[in-house]
C-alpha cells in the first residue's frame, strides 16, 4: 500500500485565498495527508488544512497565534518511516546542516525557509523542501511536493 502526502511550505498567506483553495483542490485534497513546513502566517491556513491527516510546524515569519498552535519541529511516524518536520532558519547556505542536528534517527527531513525546492540524500537521510507554494520565489516558479511512502520513500517536486 502506498501512502501519498502533499508537502507545502512558505505559503505566507494572511487568509485562505482562492488561489490556495485551487492548489489544495488540485494537488492535495486526494492525498492521505498534508505536511506544512512553516511560514503559514495565519492560523486560517492551518485550520483549512486540518481536515484530515495534517502535520505542521511554525516558521520564523509566523505570528504568535500560529506559534502557540504548532510546534517548531516534530517527528511523524508513518509507513514504517520516521519523518522530521521543521521550518529552518538563517541563511539558505548551510540550512540543511543546521536542521540535521535537530533530529536523531529519522529517515526523512522535511523543511522549508529557503523557498527553494530540494530533494536529495545526505548520509542516508532524505532531505526534502517543497519550495514555496504561494510566497516569494526568486525564480518566479511556485512548487509543492508529493511524498510517496511504500517499501521506500520517494519525493516529487511539482511546479504549480
Amino acid at each position: 500500500m502506498k501512502i501519498k502526502i502533499g508537502v507545502i511550505s512558505d505559503t505566507h498567506l494572511h487568509k485562505v485565498t482562492g488561489e490556495f483553495k485551487d492548489i489544495y483542490d488540485r494537488y492535495l485534497s486526494d492525498k492521505d495527508g498534508v505536511f506544512h513546513a512553516g511560514d503559514m502566517v495565519s492560523v486560517d491556513i492551518a485550520e483549512f488544512l486540518n481536515n484530515g491527516s495534517f502535520h505542521g510546524v511554525h516558521g520564523n515569519m509566523d505570528p504568535l497565534d500560529v506559534k502557540m498552535l504548532l510546534p517548531g519541529k516534530k517527528v511523524i511516524e508513518t509507513g514504517g518511516f520516521r519523518i522530521g518536520l521543521i521550518h529552518g532558519w538563517g541563511a539558505a547556505e548551510g540550512l540543511e546542516h543546521r536542521i540535521r542536528s535537530e533530529f536523531k534517527d529519522v529517515d526523512v527531513i522535511v523543511y522549508g525557509h529557503s523557498h527553494k525546492a530540494a530533494n536529495f540524500y545526505s548520509d542516508g537521510v532524505l532531505f526534502i523542501n517543497p519550495g514555496t507554494a504561494t510566497g516569494y520565489s526568486s525564480s518566479g516558479i511556485h512548487t509543492i511536493g508529493i511524498l510517496e511512502i511504500s517499501d521506500t520513500v520517494e519525493f516529487s517536486i511539482i511546479k504549480i
